[in-house]
């Protein structure tokens, strides 16, 4: 059964909600925000946690975001997941800092071509149940994309490919980078594919704007799929999406 999972983005150290495609290292400017909380990352934290919203991911969208995002996974120890600059090098000290998990995609691409030694590695360092694949889907392909949406990779996203990460992690998360931030609809082929693909669990992202979309997303996914809702949300300035109705429907199913 579909349930709904949050987030809390971190951009210069504040929660923001952002348009996906916007964010480009080459021109700032470029940066479309929807919304920029007067809440601090904990405040999130302790409101996920006190509705058990288990498996909330935190997402550092570029530098500025580890105080902050240390501030977040310390209001609920263990029960948030983290990415954003994860690596082999760092990723044991983000799960020691109380992340449940951390999430990953630009490290496993560099210079844009998957790598799965890199895989390995970083599955063999935190364990496979502490690891979450980030699959950034971009343009018509589903192609992975990395570096905050900016770069294509060589991996396409499909039953292949998930049925070869799947043997290396507990969790995808699954960004649809082309609809993000736009709250014009969820990308429903997509989602009634990954039903078909995923074996572990997985959660989409990406275009959720109606409570409705949880009843669509079970139905399309036949349950498989979880559903994040970010700038539709109100606790993240948006109208057409209650907090407590997302509660109630997790209570319930």
């Amino acid at each position: 059964m579909t349930r709904f999972n949050a987030c809390i983005d971190l951009h210069n150290g504040q929660v923001k909600q952002i348009v996906g495609g916007s964010l480009t290292d080459t021109d700032p400017d470029s940066l479309r925000t929807n919304f920029v909380s007067k809440e601090s990352p904990a405040y999130y934290g302790q409101l996920y946690k006190k509705h058990n919203i288990t498996r909330a991911h935190v997402i550092k969208l570029g530098p500025n975001n580890d105080a902050a995002a240390i501030e977040a996974l310390a209001s609920w120890p263990g029960g948030l997941q983290v990415g954003g600059g994860i690596s082999v090098e760092n990723a044991q000290e983000w799960i020691d800092l109380g992340a449940n998990k951390v999430i990953i995609t630009s490290y496993l691409f560099p210079d844009a071509k998957f790598s799965l030694d890199r895989l390995k590695r970083l599955s063999e360092t935190v364990g496979k149940e502490k690891l979450v694949v980030d699959v950034r889907r971009k343009d018509n392909k589903w192609i992975v994309a990395m570096n905050k949406w900016q770069t294509m990779t060589d991996m396409e996203v499909n039953k292949e490919t998930l049925d070869m990460l799947s043997q290396y992690c507990s969790e995808f998360l699954v960004h649809a980078a082309d609809v993000e931030g736009l709250c014009k609809g969820i990308d429903q082929e997509l989602v009634r594919k990954l039903g078909e693909w995923v074996t572990i669990p997985t959660t989409y992202a990406g275009g959720g704007n109606n409570i409705s979309d949880l009843e669509l997303v079970d139905r399309l996914s036949n349950g498989k799929v979880d559903l994040t809702f970010g700038s539709a949300l109100d606790i993240f300035g948006g109208s057409s999406v209650k907090f407590d109705d997302c509660v109630e429907w997790n209570s319930k199913h």
